[in-house]
C-alpha cells in the first residue's frame, strides 16, 4: 500500500542544493502558468469590459490554460518534475515518490509563484483586477467540491500514467502534452461551475492579490481529496510491488 512508502525526509534535505534548485524550478513554472493563464482572463475581461463569460471566454481560457501547463511542465521536468500543483506534489508523496519535507519547499514555492505572477499581472494591466476563483450561481460548495475531487482526480491519475509508472517507457514529451490537455478539458467541463481550478496554487494567487476568500477552502479540499484518491488507485493497481521503486523527484 502507498501508506507503507510514505516519507518524513531528513530536515537536512530542505538545505540541499538540488532540492533548492528544485523549489525555484516551481517557483518559476507556476509563475510562467499563472501569468498566462490568470492572464488570459484578464485580457477577456479588457476586451469586453468585463462583461459576462460567454462560451467563446471559456474556450479561450481552456487553451490558455492547457497551452501554459504544457511548457511549464515542460521546462521544469527535469529539475523540479514539473509538478507545478500543489495536489500534484501531494499525490506523488502520498504514492511515496517524494518526501514531505521536499514537498513543503514545493508548495512554498508554488504559492509564492501564483502570487508573485498575480502581482505583476497587475501591476502590468494598470491595476486590473486579478480575479479570485468563485461558484456561478446555483452552484453550492459540495457541488463545487465533488467538481473538483473529480477533474483533479483525473489529473493526477494522467499524471501518474504518463509520468510517475515505472513501465511509462520513453514517452518524452508526451507526458506534458497529455497533463496541458486534461487540464484544458476539465476547464471546458467544469470552468463555467466554479471555474475549474484543479490546483490549489492557481486559486491563492488571485485571492491573495484581490484579497476574496469566498468559499476558498473548496479549492483547497476537492483537489488534495482528488489527488490523494487518484495516487492510491494508480498505485494500488496498476504500479505492483515488483516494479516500484522509489523514483527521484527529478525524473517525473
Amino acid at each position: 500500500m502507498p501508506i507503507s512508502r510514505i516519507a518524513i525526509g531528513d530536515t537536512a534535505e530542505i538545505g540541499q542544493t538540488d532540492a533548492l534548485k528544485a523549489a525555484l524550478a516551481e517557483f518559476i513554472s507556476m509563475l510562467i502558468f499563472v501569468f498566462a493563464g490568470e492572464g488570459s482572463g484578464m485580457a477577456f475581461n479588457k476586451l469586453t469590459d468585463s462583461g459576462s463569460t460567454t462560451p467563446a471566454g471559456l474556450v479561450a481560457a481552456a487553451l490558455a490554460h492547457a497551452f501554459a501547463l504544457f511548457v511549464a511542465v515542460s521546462v521544469g521536468a527535469n529539475i523540479s518534475g514539473g509538478h507545478v500543483n500543489p495536489a500534484v506534489t501531494f499525490g506523488a508523496f502520498v504514492g511515496g515518490h517524494i518526501t514531505l519535507l521536499r514537498s513543503l519547499l514545493y508548495w512554498i514555492a508554488q504559492l509564492l509563484g501564483s502570487v508573485v505572477a498575480c502581482l505583476l499581472l497587475k501591476f502590468a494591466t494598470g491595476g486590473q483586477e486579478t480575479s479570485a476563483f468563485s461558484l456561478s450561481s446555483g452552484v453550492g460548495v459540495w457541488n463545487a467540491v465533488v467538481f473538483e475531487i473529480v477533474m483533479t482526480f483525473g489529473l493526477v491519475y494522467t499524471v501518474y500514467a504518463t509520468a510517475v509508472d515505472p513501465k511509462k517507457g520513453n514517452i518524452g514529451i508526451i507526458a506534458p502534452i497529455a497533463i496541458g490537455f486534461i487540464v484544458g478539458a476539465n476547464i471546458l467541463a467544469g470552468g463555467a461551475f466554479d471555474g475549474a481550478s484543479m490546483n490549489p496554487a492557481v486559486s491563492f494567487g488571485p485571492a491573495v492579490v484581490s484579497w476574496s476568500w469566498d468559499n476558498h477552502w473548496v479549492y483547497w479540499l476537492g483537489p488534495f481529496i482528488g489527488s490523494g484518491i487518484a495516487a492510491i488507485v494508480y498505485e494500488v493497481f496498476f504500479i505492483t510491488p515488483n516494479t516500484h521503486e522509489q523514483l527521484p523527484t527529478t525524473d517525473y
